[in-house]
């Protein structure tokens, strides 16, 4: 296993920088490219080792540094074979669990980022989902163009996130790529199912929900009814938690609620949901799902019972219990 230079991005002399972040940068070129020990960098920058480690740690959230790892792990892979096989996936990637949610979602990025690479083509259109996890697969992307390629959200945004928005994501993607930008000019959720048909016939979201039905490529995660974003900033009502557990929900894919089996569940905010159909995203050929973690496993079996994904990726613990269950 071998540890390769990391993708630290130098400014040009004319741009301003913050302070910090240019502390990052000197912290990680001295120690994934000077091979100096994290004591030497405290001496050489006047601070100490827990300094060290936070300005490492804290390059690697930001994605100011991307590691690759030259080798494979042999208990994921036979991981990755049984879930293909068990799930009857075109592919599937196992990661190392991290000891943390925060290093878990860094590893699942990771994993996410290598397998996307070799999945986009020249002309093709990719469907984008939303969420930390799809956040930390862009963190892990090395920037390069692809040819002509489309980036497409998947769902409406929401008015308010103070974390990230599905509007980011589509936009952070396009620009990782070199890739044109089509977004959902609608919020996720809608006083009603009639409200949210209109908003489908108008023009310019409806040509934007016929080019996300029609993506080549997808890439998104799913969320459980604790930590979701959709959960947390997108329900506006506090009875509708309450009503979509009684109806048997789970979680949710693209801001549509399911059951265990990966069914949608009969509940109003289901028929106010400005998004591709789960029924549309299981006709995309290639979807990318990335879910892993002990509070999303439920809803990742979900998933893969309702056959929505073509590749998973997700953590070894995950992957086992997957597996092992009868």
């Amino acid at each position: 296993m071998t540890k390769t230079a990391p993708l630290v991005t130098m400014p040009e002399a004319d741009v301003a920088i913050d302070a910090e972040e240019e502390l990052q940068a000197r912290v990680a070129w001295h120690y994934y490219i000077g091979n100096m020990t994290q004591q030497e960098i405290a001496h050489l920058i006047g601070s100490n080792r827990v300094r060290v480690n936070r300005l490492l740690a804290a390059g690697r959230e930001s994605g100011l540094v991307q590691i690759t790892i030259n080798s494979r792990i042999a208990p994921c892979i036979a991981l990755e074979q049984q879930l293909v096989e068990r799930f009857e996936l075109d592919d599937a990637v196992v990661v190392p669990t991290g000891i943390s949610p925060e290093a878990n979602m860094a590893a699942l990025g990771i994993g996410a980022a290598g397998c996307l690479v070799k999945r986009i083509t020249e002309g093709a259109t990719v469907g984008i989902g939303w969420g930390r996890t799809i956040r930390a697969v862009l963190r892990a992307m090395p920037q390069r163009a692809y040819g002509a390629v489309n980036a497409v959200s998947l769902q409406g945004g929401l008015s308010h996130c103070p974390s990230i928005n599905t509007f980011d994501i589509v936009s952070d993607f396009a620009n990782l790529c070199h890739a044109d930008a089509y977004l959902f000019a609608a919020p996720i959720y809608v006083g009603s199912q009639k409200t949210r048909d209109l908003i489908l016939q108008e023009e310019t979201v409806r040509s934007t929900y016929e080019l996300a039905r029609n993506a080549d490529l997808a890439l998104l995660t799913c969320g459980d009814l604790t930590e979701s974003l959709v959960v947390t900033y997108g329900i506006s009502k506090p009875d509708d938690l309450r009503t979509l557990r009684k109806a048997g929900a789970i979680g949710d894919m693209l801001g549509h609620f399911m059951d265990a089996n990966g069914d949608p569940i009969d509940h109003p905010l289901n028929r106010r949901t400005v998004a591709i159909s789960l029924e549309d995203l299981r006709k995309i050929e290639d979807v990318v799902l990335v879910s892993g973690g002990t509070k999303k496993f439920h809803v990742t079996r979900a998933a893969l019972r309702g056959r929505y994904a073509s590749v998973l990726v997700t953590d070894e613990d995950t992957a086992r219990r997957l597996c092992d269950e009868p």
